[in-house]
């Protein structure tokens, strides 16, 4: 009676109930304002079936909404930047944009969200963000021939310290075959009684040395499997050469493994991500100038929006040109007259690839800041580009002396065979200018690029202009704006993914969530402005 009491009088002062109570149109609740209304605005307009699966499912449960989960997933890329699977998950059960956006379909699952994304999703997002972009850009009026373009190396989703070297690798395996050629001349002393002699190479293939270790087990009749191990136990001479001939293979093929997953144009890779290039970094933990794991993300940005992108594993950024350009021509069905760079993209081959494709050479070179800012370096008399021709066309120092032809030699890493030539001067012995023109102690040697010097030329004429300087402070605002605002505002500055294709459909979405967020943003103040 008394608990009765008591428990009637807590539910009187201390129980309020509650009610949940929604409206029976959910967009009364969301602002007009809302980017909501934008997202759709800009997929409504774009046919999604072409991207999805159509065929039915007979067995098992049915198919999830692809269309809806594409709308979800999109929309969480552009309020947040990049966004977890949980918590796209959490967001379709909790906020009323996105159970607006699922219109009476139940909230979806992590895994079926990461499924769609797998299995559908990596193989269309291309198209999609082609198609986005064709929306926005002919809404905006975006200038296409005017691109800005950067790049920026994210760390990998992979661990620091799980590096591979492809050259200590190849040393390594040397080594090896030096061991290997000591092990077998032993092993020919030991087995010259049955009068048969190994071979002895400078290097071995993995097979001909697997084809060795039969033929010497048949020889000297040695039974692996009664191979004796650990303390107490003592090691015939056929096991210890069948011990060290088995490890020799085994550290042959875990070379040429890693040989082979580093391929021909890297140097390294990650064993967590196979895909990941050491590369250094702006954001050193260490603080001693370490390489990390990561990629080379380029951006192609065009009026503020991100028009192409791509994913490389070269940490240089000249090799990471022509794959943005034939992926900007592949989209758009053109070439830009103005790609616009910083010093890190101008290159022979990079100059030539824009001549022949019909774009102007607004990329600067390695040393364009000490050439158009410092007047005394560029007037040096004693640099080679400044040497005078005389009328038979020799190279003339300050002293008056002539340089001579000497040789040739093909520049490194160049792809259109282009040469660079050496002259050395016909006499520096009683110089008067030689403790400023040079510090070798026979005659001078010069090396000459004289194509390479007049792309130096054309490259200085069109960025000093004032249209060359309305693009270099451009491309300063747009392109680096856009990498800040990606890397710090919207918190993306490591991989979630792993592997060159996973990071692909992850840049992927983050630039049609920057695109779409960016359509939204202007579409705001030009409402405010009006």
């Amino acid at each position: 009676m008394w608990y009765n009491k008591f428990d009637e009088k807590y539910q009187q002062e201390y129980n309020t109930p509650y009610q949940l109570k929604f409206p029976i149109e959910i967009e009364k609740i969301i602002e007009t304002t809302d980017p909501v209304y934008t997202f759709c605005e800009v997929i409504d307009h774009i046919d999604l079936n072409k991207y999805l699966t159509t065929e039915e499912r007979r067995t098992g449960r049915p198919r999830y909404d692809e269309k809806t989960l594409l709308k979800v997933i999109l929309f969480a890329f552009m309020e947040n930047g990049y966004e977890s699977l949980r918590k796209i998950e959490k967001l379709c059960k909790t906020d009323i944009r996105f159970m607006w956006l699922l219109q009476d379909e139940p909230p979806p699952s992590h895994m079926t969200i990461d499924n769609f994304m797998n299995n559908v999703l990596n193989g269309k997002i291309e198209e999609i963000f082609a198609d986005i972009n064709a929306y926005i850009f002919e809404q905006e009026n975006v200038d296409m021939d005017h691109v800005y373009i950067d790049g920026t190396k994210i760390e990998a989703n992979a661990n620091k310290y799980s590096w591979v070297w492809k050259k200590s690798c190849e040393k390594n395996r040397v080594k090896v075959f030096a061991k290997i050629t000591e092990l077998l001349s032993e092993i020919n002393k030991r087995i010259a009684a049955f009068g048969v002699k190994f071979g002895v190479r400078e290097e071995y293939a993995i097979e001909y040395l697997e084809q060795i270790l039969k033929q010497y087990i048949q020889l000297c009749g040695f039974d692996p499997a009664s191979a004796v191990r650990g303390r107490g136990h003592h090691k015939t001479p056929e096991q210890r050469y069948y011990d060290k001939l088995t490890s020799y293979i085994a550290r042959l093929k875990k070379y040429a493994e890693h040989i082979k997953i580093c391929g021909n144009e890297r140097n390294s890779y990650s064993k967590t991500d196979h895909d990941a290039t050491f590369m250094r970094m702006k954001k050193d933990y260490m603080g001693n100038d370490q390489l990390l794991p990561g990629y080379n993300i380029q951006f192609g940005v065009c009026d503020e929006y991100i028009a192409v992108y791509d994913v490389k594993q070269y940490a240089s950024d000249m090799d990471c040109f022509k794959p943005l350009m034939e992926k900007f021509h592949r989209i758009y069905g053109k070439y830009p007259e103005y790609p616009v760079t910083d010093a890190g993209y101008g290159s022979f081959n990079n100059y030539l690839y824009c001549e022949e494709h019909g774009m102007g050479k607004y990329m600067k070179f390695t040393m364009y800041e000490k050439e158009s800012k410092n007047i005394k370096y560029h007037n040096d008399p004693y640099r080679a580009v400044n040497f005078r021709i005389d009328e038979n066309g020799d190279l003339l120092c300050p002293n008056n002396k002539k340089f001579h032809y000497v040789y040739s030699r093909p520049i490194k890493g160049n792809k259109y065979g282009r040469t660079e030539e050496f002259y050395q001067c016909e006499e520096c012995a009683n110089c008067s200018h030689k403790e400023k023109c040079c510090k070798c102690k026979g005659n001078r040697i010069v090396r000459i690029n004289e194509e390479l010097t007049a792309f130096h030329k054309e490259v200085l004429d069109n960025l000093n202009c004032i249209h060359g300087a309305l693009l270099r402070m451009n491309r300063s605002i747009q392109s680096e704006g856009a990498n800040g605002i990606i890397k710090w505002n919207r918190s993306y500055t490591r991989a979630r993914r792993r592997g060159l294709n996973a990071m692909n459909l992850e840049i992927a979405m983050i630039c049609c969530g920057f695109n779409l967020h960016k359509f939204h943003l202007k579409k705001i103040a030009i409402e405010k402005a009006a």
